[in-house]
């Protein structure tokens, strides 16, 4: 494992609803270090939502810091943490959240598009990591002609288009069948062995085992950080499941 790559202290996030002020997030002080797998766990209204959120410079705290690689990004502007976004964090979503009317390439390049390469470049660049998740085959198709687990494997290659440091999983099975939720969290198991931190929430029991460390939200808080000193590998239980053919729509 590396150094800290996340670090909070006394982490906090309130909303004001009407005249009330819900406590989202509760003085949540925790390390992440480089290379870790983290599956953050707990109840609708636990506080997990709002600390990916948090974790992926998609809001600011009400308080508290938040470090990540070293830079203090809790009072950042937005257009600043804009750009932690593009240039440090993947995102992947259950939703998968793919433009319709793009191909797979084009859907895997939108990230590069703030970057100022060029045209050239960033295809490049996206057919690389299409063939990293094993989707060479489908760079010219739509989402509409692809089924779920193609859809993530494409979600994935866009989160992984900038080399990120981070990958924010925010429940990324939750709409796929067993064998291909394996075949996902397969891909994101192979990222974290070559480096990549991965923080993925999740409410399924089954899909945390596949993390070396589950964090457990209850209101607002942390109620357990614990180690697995023995995560699930999804290889060898991919190997158990029945095969079944790659279909397109």
């Amino acid at each position: 494992m590396g150094g800290t790559l996340i670090e909070t202290d006394e982490l906090t996030k309130n909303y004001r609803v009407g005249s009330q002020v819900v406590h989202a997030l509760r003085q949540v002080s925790l390390e992440i270090r480089a290379g870790d797998f983290v599956a953050v766990m707990g109840p609708s209204g636990s506080g997990k939502s709002t600390f990916m959120n948090l974790l992926g410079c998609l809001d600011g705290p009400t308080s508290g810091r938040y470090v990540l690689d070293d830079q203090d990004v809790s009072n950042l502007s937005g257009d600043a943490l804009a750009k932690i976004r593009n240039r440090k964090i993947g995102f992947v979503f259950q939703g998968f959240n793919l433009l319709p009317r793009t191909t797979a390439l084009e859907n895997v390049e939108l990230p590069l598009l703030y970057t100022g390469l060029h045209a050239r470049e960033r295809s490049r660049q996206a057919q690389a990591k299409l063939v990293a998740v094993g989707l060479a085959d489908r760079a010219d198709h739509h989402p509409s002609q692809l089924s779920g687990g193609q859809q993530q494997r494409v979600a994935i290659a866009r989160a992984l288009v900038n080399d990120p440091v981070l990958i924010l999983a925010d429940e990324p099975t939750g709409n796929l069948d067993t064998r291909t939720s394996v075949e996902v969290m397969a891909i994101l198991q192979e990222l974290n062995r070559q480096g990549i931190t991965v923080v993925l929430v999740t409410h399924e029991a089954d899909i945390s085992g596949f993390a070396s460390r589950i964090i457990t939200f209850r209101d607002g808080r942390v109620l357990r950080d614990e180690v697995s000193s023995r995560p699930l590998d999804a290889r060898d239980i991919l190997a158990t499941l029945p095969a079944e053919e790659d279909d397109e729509a």
